[in-house]
């Protein structure tokens, strides 16, 4: 597992990932900078499974890929 600060630094995405995660979070800022912060909190929490860094702070999940540091989509928990 990488530390919060190599995902952080390493992270990118394309510009399709950009618009699913502006769209599944519902807003029109840099996704990069908001990813990061949500990344670098001290309440956020990393999990490895499979491929992927799941990365969840209160009602957010970041799903990165491992090796490549992509950030494949961001969305908001479900409710129950």
């Amino acid at each position: 597992m990488h530390s919060k600060e190599v995902l952080a630094k390493n992270l990118h995405t394309t510009t399709l990932g950009v618009e699913r995660c502006q769209r599944n979070l519902n807003i029109n800022s840099d996704v990069i900078i908001l990813c990061r912060n949500i990344i670098l909190n001290n309440n956020s929490e990393v999990i490895v499974q499979g491929k992927n860094h799941y990365v969840s702070l209160e009602d957010t999940i970041l799903t990165i890929n491992t090796k490549s540091f992509t950030l494949i989509t961001a969305h908001r928990k479900k409710r129950k």
